[in-house]
């Protein structure tokens, strides 16, 4: 069996999803979207797990979109089998019941960037770089660097990276927004675990559900949003227990309202 791309494990109450592709400093193609789409299934229907990092293997964290990936690919391609489908998986990223933290020991440029937008805090190391390049070359970002990146870290911010070329380094991205905190060199991974531990103490379901209604506040969900609160009281109910053993019985339920 071929080694995975993306992997997931579990440490207790953290999971942990790695990139593995060190030799492209991580960067994304369709069998890593694919992968790693797999892998946030799994850590978001693993037991226990209430905390889930990302990161990459090796000296970055994720070098974007695998321009020999895209590079060939029709307008069409481009559109629908790319973008679109990247945007897919990276919506799955931001909206994992679990929080995440995008643990940034290397340098993430433009999907990578995008990538850890799509988490809900970022720890990087002293020396990362962060920036969407995609101007340079010609393209716009494409997973969502024009839209969530604004929403989290504010239009101007990406305009200094996305129309300005600016490269943030980390203290820079910390005092922007960009990262919400910064470990020396080498010990982006231990500040990760160690705020990890410290969410995953606090109340499960209270976490879950804060994140999804700050995410309706956002603007990154809506509708699931508040079915899926509304649906998770209502399981609670007496209401909901008395209408499935009538079901099962083929009674009249006898609501209670309780």
């Amino acid at each position: 069996m071929a080694e995975r791309l993306v992997t997931f494990e579990r440490d207790g109450a953290i999971g942990i999803v790695t990139l593995h592709r060190p030799e492209k400093f991580n960067a994304l193609d369709i069998p890593m979207l694919r992968a790693l789409e797999v892998a946030l299934d799994e850590a978001e229907f693993a037991e226990g797990v209430r905390v889930v990092l990302i990161r990459g293997e090796g000296k970055g964290f994720c070098a974007g979109g695998d321009v020999e990936a895209w590079g060939a690919m029709s307008a069409a391609d481009f559109q629908v089998q790319w973008v679109r489908y990247g945007h897919r998986v990276f919506d799955r990223l931001a909206r994992l019941r679990q929080p995440t933290i995008a643990v940034l020991s290397g340098h993430a440029l433009g999907g990578g960037l995008e990538l850890a937008a799509a988490c809900d805090f970022r720890v990087a190391e002293a020396h990362v770089k962060m920036g969407f390049p995609e101007t340079s070359i010609g393209v716009v970002p494409g997973w969502s660097g024009t839209q969530r990146a604004v929403r989290r870290f504010g239009a101007q911010t990406v305009r200094r990276m996305a129309l300005g070329g600016e490269t943030l380094l980390a203290p820079e991205a910390l005092a922007l927004g960009v990262v919400d905190r910064v470990a020396e060199t080498g010990g982006g991974l231990t500040e990760a675990r160690s705020w990890a531990e410290k969410i995953a103490e606090r109340g499960p379901l209270a976490t879950e559900a804060a994140k999804l209604m700050i995410a309706v506040a956002e603007g990154e969900e809506s509708a699931a949003a508040t079915e899926a609160l509304a649906s998770g009281f209502i399981a609670l109910t007496g209401d909901l227990k008395a209408g499935v053993s009538a079901f099962k019985t083929k009674q009249k339920p006898a609501f209670s309202r309780s």
